[in-house]
């Protein structure tokens, strides 16, 4: 019975980690409105689920280090009480933050569930395994995103301005004195006395673009397709990494008559229909109440995420996609100057908070389960 509670457990929490994490790869493609939500959501799962069954082949390393060796006796690892525990623990900590809209770390999470129960079943952890495979990829990641980005998109605006691509910008016109404009011989309008183009359309569909051409192509149709690349890179790197920390609990039980590759695929389903069915409130935070942004700008933001999961998966360091994302979307507020800083603070808080909250709710679930295992 603790075996089929144990599966129900992990489903459960791939479930919460999709709903809070798979919409955070296309967070600025719907914020900058490059598409709408329904668009960057189905996109976002594909790349997600693609980046999910990727990792039955090169994410080895991070099945291992979330499966608790080395930071717990290993005969703990294989007991699926503690698994259950800390799938609980990590499950409760990442649901609680979906509902309220907070983007926090399954990664953190799973590390203060892994510590909580550990503290419960054995009284003590390896601190030194902790502080080196755990806190310090989690802790540097952000800043090395925060740096980057904010880094990166003053080389990209200079390239930008030197390509000669121009912003394009809108006028909204709402009961002001009539305004005298100038029709040009190839039909546009133009403001008699600025100079300035006038094309007409809806308020819903005025958004910041790009008028020019970069080696011969127009550069918004460029950046759009650059962008939704930048996003798709992000949301399989997230899955890419993702996966194997929550399937390290599946197979870890090795009671459990599952491989690793059924294992992954199981993760990746739920991970997909957590983020279809219940991700928008974390979407709403991540898109529009961290900054506002435009297409060049989240694509920068993107960029610099994708690059760091990307190569943490690949050598197997458990960063945490939330962090970097984040952090991107942080220092892009603020070398902008749109940075919202109340919603950053909360945001910060959030995640300050998660491992203790992680750690509490896996020691009372090892509890409960001890004392009904033995009764």
């Amino acid at each position: 019975m603790i075996l089929v509670v144990l599966v129900a457990a992990v489903v459960f929490l791939a479930y919460a980690n999709g709903a809070n994490d798979n919409f955070k790869g296309v967070a600025t493609l719907f914020g900058s409105r490059t598409t709408n939500y329904r668009t960057a959501l189905w996109w976002a799962t594909a790349a997600t689920f693609a980046g999910s069954v990727t990792a039955v082949v090169c994410a080895g390393g991070l099945v291992k280090a979330f499966s608790g060796k080395g930071l717990v006796p290993a005969a703990l690892t294989q007991d699926p009480a503690f698994l259950l525990a800390v799938a609980c623990g990590a499950a409760v900590t990442v649901i609680l933050a979906t509902l309220t809209g907070f983007p926090i770390s399954t990664t953190h999470s799973l590390t203060g569930a892994l510590v909580g129960a550990g503290l419960v079943a054995v009284g003590a952890v390896n601190m030194s395994k902790l502080g080196h495979t755990f806190f310090l990829p989690l802790a540097v990641s952000p800043f090395l995103s925060f740096a980057f980005t904010s880094a990166l998109y003053p080389l990209f605006r200079f390239a930008r301005v030197r390509f000669g691509v121009e912003r394009a910008m809108c006028l909204c016109v709402d009961g002001a004195l009539p305004e005298p404009i100038l029709v040009q011989p190839d039909g546009t309008a133009v403001l008699r006395s600025t100079g300035l183009q006038l094309s007409v359309g809806q308020l819903q569909t005025c958004t910041e673009r790009y008028a020019g051409r970069v080696f011969g192509f127009d550069s918004q149709w460029v950046l759009d397709r650059l962008h939704y690349v930048s996003a798709g890179a992000v949301s399989f790197a997230r899955g890419l990494n993702d996966t194997p920390k929550i399937a390290a609990l599946l197979v870890a039980a090795s009671a459990l008559s599952i491989g690793l590759t059924a294992a992954m695929v199981v993760i990746g389903i739920g991970m997909a229909v957590g983020g279809l069915l219940n991700a928008r409130r974390v979407a709403i935070t991540m898109s529009e109440r961290i900054t506002t942004m435009n297409h060049g700008q989240g694509f920068t933001a993107n960029l610099v995420t994708a690059f760091l999961v990307l190569f943490a998966s690949r050598w197997g360091l458990p960063v945490s996609t939330t962090h970097v994302s984040c952090g991107s979307l942080f220092g892009l507020g603020t070398v902008t100057g749109q940075g919202r800083w109340t919603t950053m603070r909360s945001i910060l808080l959030s995640w300050l908070v998660t491992l203790p909250i992680a750690a509490i709710a896996a020691a009372l679930s090892f509890s409960c389960v001890s004392l009904i295992t033995h009764h």
